[in-house]
């Protein structure tokens, strides 16, 4: 039987009501590049803070003027943009780190309590839960197949599971060497995810078969950019790697000290910027693999940045919240919160959103926008 189309777009009942400047998921597109459109202020003010009662590891999604992010305290909560005003909170029974994923009307999102969800945008009610073996740290993405949009999440189970968004019911759940951390990839018809497995797999999106897989050498934490069939992600043997799907070959790899990579990358036309857990802020040519600079902050970087325009917003450990210059990495402003920042930055219309570990949502941008 022949396959039915795969199409990277909404269609009938989820037809998208975002804008294209529009932050909808983690890393801003199911190929998770990491790249948001317009600029940011060279000078970012903090416009406003939002409290919870845990540690803010989600990152934001933001569409139509709200925020949506995840807390430990296993809320997930809606925020005004303008104002960061609470519209809704829902409560589930564990921590809430994966990062929502909004489409049309509705909000999908992980919880620690082994649950997908998907919620009413609006009121945040429930519209239907999926259980899963295991607690969810993956944030969602999404995919049409055919006439369904179906949504993918990976589980401590070792599955990644396909998940139809209108009704909840399982499509397909493939079966994987061990925990599944990071957020799938998708394009071209593929699902590509890193596990704990140390495995890079690529799996077609119609049926869940295994279509391809890749030894990394060590476990994968991170979500991989998938970007001209070119794959980029980091992994715990203190390598961050590119890899051609199509051959599954190595096409460059770049070492900088002996620490891991979490963070995900922000891939652009010619560059690709990570963060490291030795401290610093990468920066490398998308080609070749080689340095083109390192800023080094004072703490572990684990969130994952974001290139807008002509400026790079990463968070670290060391509790600041820093703007670079994307041509050399030259520092051009931070804000201390005084926690961990583990959370990735979501930028939208010149505003960044972020979380951190003092249980806050923080807005930056233009004073009197």
């Amino acid at each position: 039987m022949t396959k039915a189309i795969v199409q990277i777009a909404l269609v009938g009942g989820l037809a998208a009501t975002a804008l294209a400047a529009d932050w909808p998921m983690f890393r801003g597109n199911p190929s998770l590049t990491g790249v948001a459109g317009g600029s940011l202020p060279e000078q970012p003010a903090l416009l406003w803070t939002f409290k919870t009662e845990g540690p803010v590891k989600s990152s934001a999604a933001i569409v139509a003027g709200r925020v949506f992010i995840g807390s430990d305290d296993g809320h997930v909560y809606a925020l005004d943009l303008a104002s960061g005003k609470k519209l809704w909170a829902f409560k589930t029974d564990g921590a809430v780190e994966s990062s929502p994923l909004v489409l049309g009307q509705r909000v999908y999102v992980g919880s620690v309590d082994r649950f997908l969800y998907c919620l009413n945008a609006g009121t945040g009610e429930v519209v239907w839960k999926y259980e899963t073996g295991d607690k969810i740290l993956s944030s969602p993405t999404w995919v049409v197949v055919g006439d369904h949009t179906n949504i993918l999440a990976g589980s401590y189970d070792f599955n990644l599971h396909s998940v139809n968004a209108a009704t909840g019911r399982s499509n397909w759940v493939y079966e994987s060497g061990n925990y599944i951390n990071g957020s799938p990839a998708v394009a071209d018809g593929k699902s590509i995810f890193g596990g704990c497995d140390a495995i890079l797999h690529v799996v077609d999106v119609v049926d869940g078969k295994k279509l391809k897989e890749v030894e990394a050498g060590a476990y994968i934490a991170a979500s991989a950019a998938l970007v001209d069939g070119r794959a980029y992600f980091g992994h715990f043997e203190n390598l961050f790697l590119c890899v051609d799907l199509n051959t599954t070959s190595n096409v460059w790899t770049f070492r900088h000290r002996n620490f891991p990579y979490f963070s995900s990358p922000a891939v652009t036309r010619d560059r690709v910027v990570f963060g490291g857990r030795d401290k610093f802020l990468h920066c490398v040519n998308r080609e070749n693999g080689q340095a083109i600079w390192s800023f080094p902050t004072r703490g572990k970087v684990d969130s994952s940045p974001v290139v807008c325009g002509d400026k790079v917003v990463v968070g670290s450990d060391d509790g600041r919240l820093y703007l670079v210059a994307l041509s050399d990495g030259k520092q051009l402003w931070s804000y201390e919160v005084g926690q961990a920042i583990g959370s990735s930055p979501a930028v939208v219309d010149g505003r960044i959103v972020v979380g951190a570990n003092d249980g806050n949502v923080y807005c930056f941008g233009t004073k009197g926008r």
